[in-house]
């Protein structure tokens, strides 16, 4: 898996100038930076001036942490974990000065008490705000009033952010987000009557800036989250992730605003390790679903559905799969996909012999080529890559 730091700064780049002036991006490299390696992918944004990391948890948050060191202390990032926390969590993230999304009491007393216990400074944390997800966040009304009274008075916390997470920001227009700002609005004003001054109000995702949507009703999300983070004097936010990597999801609706700026970061490769012959009438791979109907010669390659090629590329005679690009050109998968095997046509591509370089994702082949046929989207494609990332570009 080589990761191109070209594409991975110029995608950032891309999304600061689409964000506009006064809301920051937050690049997002949880979930192993959407399979990217977070530990390749994180100093290359650190030193292209990104001022936060999004993590997943504790465990991944130290990784990057490390990943980073190297990077000088005015290019330092700081990192947020995304996603919750249980009480053995806590210590890690105090000692490792990561910045926490919280929003019960529980979360919050158990970081307290680590703070307590290591004698650090008081901790940042961001409080999300449930606006519509029924996922993580506490709800605008009494039960956010109910918490901010307990957090006003607690000398081991400071609010640093409030937060909440769009639905559905790759529609135009939706009537979903325009409740969530709503319900966000609310939020944020009853952080403020408490006398909570937060520095960072953030939402939504890649697909918020490539929404480039507004009607004379409605000026668009970023220029609404602009508006209430001044409002308060906070500083605004945007967590981008999937952009970064090359893909966006469809507008629904609308206008893309930076899709076609975009370029995938990843090239996914392997080499062939057999050629054969087969004749017309010869069946391939599990349950005979391919028969070739005419003398093909076929290319084998050690990877399949275990390292993340999914099975739904197989091509039967009923429903041709995908393809991989040798030579820069189309190899046609024949048969099923297998465990660690895959069978691919290169009757029409001369000279193809063990040890050639095949492209299994990246130009010519991409994840939106992957999940149109797997029926998934490209988050679950590139998430679902087993292979050793490894920088190229580095010069730019």
């Amino acid at each position: 898996m080589e990761i191109s730091e070209e594409r991975l700064v110029a995608n950032y780049k891309a999304l600061v100038s689409g964000a506009g002036d006064g809301v920051t991006v937050l690049a997002v490299v949880k979930a192993d930076g959407y399979g990217h390696g977070a530990k390749v992918c994180a100093p290359v944004l650190a030193r292209a001036g990104v001022e936060w990391l999004g993590v997943t948890d504790a465990e991944e948050g130290a990784a990057v942490r490390a990943a980073v060191a190297g990077i000088s202390e005015k290019r330092q990032p700081r990192i947020m974990v995304m996603s919750g926390l249980l009480r053995e969590d806590a210590e890690a993230i105090v000692r490792h000065g990561l910045t926490p999304i919280v929003w019960t009491r529980q979360q919050m007393e158990w970081l307290a008490e680590a703070v307590a216990q290591r004698g650090a400074e008081p901790l940042a944390v961001h409080l999300e705000i449930d606006t519509g997800m029924a996922r993580q966040g506490v709800a605008p009304g009494a039960e956010l009033r109910e918490l901010l009274k307990w957090l006003v008075v607690q000398p081991n916390l400071r609010l640093d952010g409030i937060m909440t997470h769009f639905a559905s920001s790759e529609v135009a227009d939706s009537p979903l987000t325009l409740r969530q700002r709503v319900r966000f609005e609310q939020a944020v004003g009853e952080v403020a009557a408490a006398g909570l001054q937060p520095v960072w109000v953030h939402a939504g995702n890649s697909s918020t800036v490539d929404n480039s949507a507004v009607s004379v009703h409605d000026p668009g999300s970023l220029v609404w989250l602009r508006s209430v983070a001044s409002g308060v004097g906070a500083r605004a936010m945007v967590r981008c992730g999937l952009a970064l990597y090359g893909y966006c999801l469809p507008v629904e609706g609308g206008n893309a605003l930076v899709q076609s700026e975009l370029r995938p970061v990843m090239t996914w490769k392997t080499r062939v390790i057999g050629v054969r012959a087969v004749q017309a009438g010869d069946s391939v791979g599990y349950n005979a679903i391919f028969t070739a109907q005419r003398p093909m010669r076929l290319a084998l390659l050690p990877v399949g559905y275990a390292d993340g090629l999914r099975r739904e590329l197989s091509a039967s005679d009923a429903m041709p799969g995908g393809w991989v690009m040798i030579g820069g050109r189309r190899a046609m998968i024949v048969g099923r996909v297998s465990m660690n095997l895959t069978v691919v046509d290169v009757t029409d591509i001369s000279g193809v012999s063990v040890g050639d370089e095949v492209v299994l994702l990246g130009d010519g082949v991409t994840a939106d080529d992957h999940a149109r046929l797997a029926h998934t989207i490209a988050y679950e494609i590139v998430c679902g890559m087993r292979a050793e990332p490894r920088l190229v570009n580095a010069a730019g």
